[in-house]
């Protein structure tokens, strides 16, 4: 059982003895334990102290890309290790390394897919009251969109088994930990939850520079995901409001027409026209919707045929074995 350590790293010389330090070195189930450093287009040392501090594995962005990239890329050169378990920690030193076994202790035991660390934001000392806030608000708004129950959901202090790092294909450029949440609660993957205590604050965050920015390319990965994974929920109470709506003006004309001798005026005409023009949304949202939904599932077919050539790539042994005994 081979046990893959990602640590996406920008400028994280200082920091980065820190996480190497507390990573265990043994683990129970665990035969085999390799560092996969990503260096995100570091301007420092980083190299260099991985480097002298044994690491062997490095995934090099001569640019920085950001943090969603580093984490595809590091995902697929994990795999091609031959991971059967990936965890993700950071080079800030954020997470508590010590904690890994406990991490990926659930998936050992085959009771989860995925486990996800619970920082308990509200309780984080350096965290001000809108933070938090935001925190708690985009937690419950990811939550109605996967279907899930999780308290951190852009934790980024993750575990993955092989088979669930395999059926994730990230694609937004942000918020990789949004999107790889709700595409693990679509695809059924068991999601386990660990409380987590963080480590004194190192430095700023580098993913965005104020939390409207940090609200602002989450709620698109959110509407995103909603639309690929969940489009009938978006689009057809969209089409159900502007038909409702839509019909308050065209059924005052007919009582009106009904009722009186000469109904047509310039008043009745404009909501006419208006309930016309919303029925006509209400149309063109359902049609989007049933649309949206076909190209849902010509994705997940997709998704399965990508899924059997990342096992052909990555050399998955119950895969090739399963092909050569088919004629």
């Amino acid at each position: 059982m081979k046990l893959v350590i990602m640590i996406p790293c920008l400028n994280e010389e200082a920091t980065l003895p820190l996480v190497l330090k507390t990573i265990p070195k043994k683990i129970k189930g665990i035969d085999k334990i390799e560092l996969l450093v990503i260096d995100d287009g570091s301007s420092d040392r980083t190299q260099a102290v991985a480097k002298a501090l044994g690491v062997k594995n490095f995934l090099i962005h001569t640019a920085n890309q950001g943090l969603s990239r580093s984490f595809r890329h590091g995902l697929n050169r994990a795999l091609a290790m031959g991971a059967d378990i990936i965890v993700l920690t950071e080079g800030d030193n954020q997470y508590p390394q010590e904690r890994i076994p406990d991490l990926i202790k659930p998936i050992l035991n085959g009771k989860a897919d995925v486990v996800i660390a619970d920082r308990q934001t509200q309780t984080i000392a350096h965290f001000t009251r809108r933070k938090k806030f935001f925190q708690k608000l985009g937690t419950k708004v990811l939550n109605l969109a996967a279907g899930t129950n999780v308290p951190d959901a852009i934790s980024g202090f993750r575990a993955y088994s092989r088979a669930a790092a395999l059926q994730l294909n990230p694609i937004a450029d942000y918020s990789w930990a949004t999107e790889t949440t709700i595409q693990a609660a679509r695809k059924g993957h068991a999601i386990a939850i660990l409380p987590i205590k963080t480590n004194p604050k190192t430095r700023e965050s580098r993913q965005f520079k104020s939390s409207w920015q940090h609200i602002r390319r989450s709620s698109v990965t959110i509407v995103r995901a909603f639309i690929m994974y969940r489009p009938y929920a978006l689009f057809f109470p969209v089409s159900a409001i502007l038909l409702v709506i839509g019909l308050v003006p065209l059924v005052n004309f007919l009582i009106i027409d009904l009722s009186a001798r000469h109904p047509v005026g310039p008043h009745h005409l404009q909501g006419l026209i208006i309930g016309s023009i919303l029925i006509v949304g209400s149309f063109i949202s359902f049609t989007l919707g049933v649309i949206a939904d076909l190209i849902r599932i010509n994705r997940m077919l997709l998704e399965d045929q990508l899924e059997l050539i990342k096992k052909s790539s990555f050399g998955d042994k119950q895969l090739r074995s399963r092909l050569v005994k088919e004629p």
